[in-house]
């Protein structure tokens, strides 16, 4: 069993999503082998809170704009350290950059195949290490 292909359309829109406001090492598993409750997991991080909060809206607007989907679940908003959002078909985590690195969700799903994203989802962060090499 793979991810559905509502599945699939909601997370290139996350991934996209969160790419406009710039969040960092934008990931995508399909876990709907290993879970029940969800076919696929989005993952993002970001340099503080308040961009934490940012890709929250971005992500959620796209979503009801461009799917008509809505989260039935929300957590950590207030903290605005690691956001959960979950659509049912997929759940995606914005976490603050050392909270991602604390939780290593990567590590906990890695045996889980990795979903195709959009080419310029991490493009910024390609383009931030060039500009910081002097090219």
């Amino acid at each position: 069993m793979t991810a559905s292909d509502r599945a699939n359309q909601l997370v290139q829109l996350a991934a996209e999503a969160a790419a406009e406001k710039l969040a960092e090492n934008i990931i995508a598993y399909d876990v709907s082998e290993q879970l029940v409750i969800t076919d696929a997991f989005v993952l993002c991080s970001a340099a503080n809170d308040r961009q934490v909060r940012s890709i929250v809206d971005e992500v959620e607007r796209r979503l009801r704009e461009d799917a008509d989907a809505k989260p039935i679940r929300r957590e950590g908003e207030r903290e605005g350290r690691w956001v959960l959002l979950d659509y049912s078909d997929i759940i995606v985590h914005i976490q603050h950059e050392e909270d991602r690195v604390y939780y290593a969700l990567e590590r906990l799903w890695k045996d889980c195949p990795e979903m195709a994203l959009p080419e310029d989802v991490n493009a910024h962060a390609a383009q931030r290490v060039r500009a910081g090499d002097g090219r």
